[in-house]
């Protein structure tokens, strides 16, 4: 059975869900999460549902994956860091000078509750597609671009062939120094890398023209078991470079030793921690997983007092309308200091700025600052 095959099998129902888990909904209950389901699709592979314990109901496995009565609270925004303004051309964005992200996929091996690309739900990957053509000759004509991103949905959900045909393209441009592919498999679905030899294939011959990055999202120390090393080791063993994105979210991992034990063991497989995100003020997912930005500092701080040199690499940044923003600290007063890490407009590249933040405060927008 090919890994395709097995994500027809994903659970994508109340009544699935409830055979799988047993969860003993009332018929109230099941309306109300039939209705978050019509908003917000549920797609859970049944490998990742088996992490989760069942006898913990705060279980943070379970809250990953399964749709919750907080996604019916809208507040917040669709698009939260300004992608539709950057969009160039159908499927890319160029936000910041030195790099080139393509959607080219809508599909994703499981739909993450904190996902903060809701809205592309139901964007035919055709659509995406059939512009891949001006997005090469975009690529090729903007010589600044240094890197592709190639994400969505996850771009491993790609078929193979699409991949090859990518890097095929991408290895060719003479200013590209690397290429990434941002993907959540090795964490939700990880048999799609280590059963797929042709995709291994098709990416160790083209690391050999240009360097490529995977870049991954594990979020709790739960998501590592044998099977998630399995997939790691495969791409390693292909020569690839992984690092990791992790989101500092309300009830997964908000707590010093959680986040500790996710940073140490995700270095011991060879994934290299890279951001750790502010959850973003989503549509659905703002108040039901973000942590104000001074309590998340300090469990921060003291999970890095808790890494070595290697483990502790990694910035806490936010990502808004104008940049990624690194989150440097306390200053006098009520005041955070910040530091634009990425940044859309030349004035604000590298610059410092500070700003009174209350203990409450869970996000800066663009407009502030």
């Amino acid at each position: 059975m090919d890994w395709t095959t097995k994500l027809k099998d994903n659970v994508t129902t109340v009544e699935e869900l409830n055979q799988v888990l047993s969860l003993n909904l009332t018929k109230e209950e099941t309306n109300r999460m039939e209705e978050i389901i019509k908003a917000f699709p549920m797609s859970i592979p049944r490998y990742y549902l088996s992490l989760i314990d069942q006898s913990n109901e705060d279980d943070p496995i379970k809250k990953l994956c399964i749709p919750s009565i907080r996604e019916t609270d809208l507040s917040g925004s669709f698009d939260t860091s300004g992608e539709s303004d950057n969009t160039v051309l159908p499927g890319l964005q160029h936000k910041y000078k030195q790099t080139a992200l393509v959607l080219f996929t809508n599909q994703c091996a499981m739909y993450c509750r904190h996902c903060f690309r809701k809205r592309l739900e139901g964007i035919s990957n055709e659509e995406i597609s059939k512009h891949f053509s001006k997005i090469i000759e975009y690529i090729k004509a903007h010589t600044e671009i240094s890197n592709v991103l190639l994400s969505g949905g996850d771009s491993f959900l790609s078929s193979n062939e699409k991949i090859r045909t990518y890097l095929e393209e991408l290895t060719r441009i003479e200013h590209l120094d690397l290429i990434r592919f941002g993907t959540r498999t090795p964490v939700v679905f990880p048999m799609r890398i280590y059963e797929d030899k042709e995709l291994l294939d098709i990416l160790k011959k083209y690391n050999k023209k240009k360097k490529i990055y995977i870049v991954t999202h594990f979020n709790h120390p739960n998501e590592i078991t044998e099977e998630s090393k399995r997939a790691i080791n495969a791409l390693l063993d292909a020569g690839l470079i992984i690092r990791n994105q992790t989101v500092f979210l309300k009830g997964i991992n908000d707590h010093a030793q959680t986040l500790t034990t996710l940073i140490r063991n995700m270095t011991c497989i060879g994934v290299i921690p890279y951001y750790v995100f502010q959850c973003r003020p989503v549509s659905g997912v703002k108040n039901q997983f973000q942590v104000p930005i001074r309590k998340a500092y300090d469990i921060i701080e003291e999970t890095k007092a808790q890494l070595n040199g290697q483990e502790k690499g990694f910035r806490y940044v936010l990502s808004n309308e104008k940049g990624k923003i690194e989150i440097i600290g306390p200053g006098p007063e009520n005041h955070m200091i910040f530091k634009y890490h990425q940044a859309k407009y030349e004035q604000d590249r590298g610059r410092l700025f500070s700003m009174d933040i209350s203990e409450d405060e869970c996000w800066i927008s663009g407009e502030n600052c």
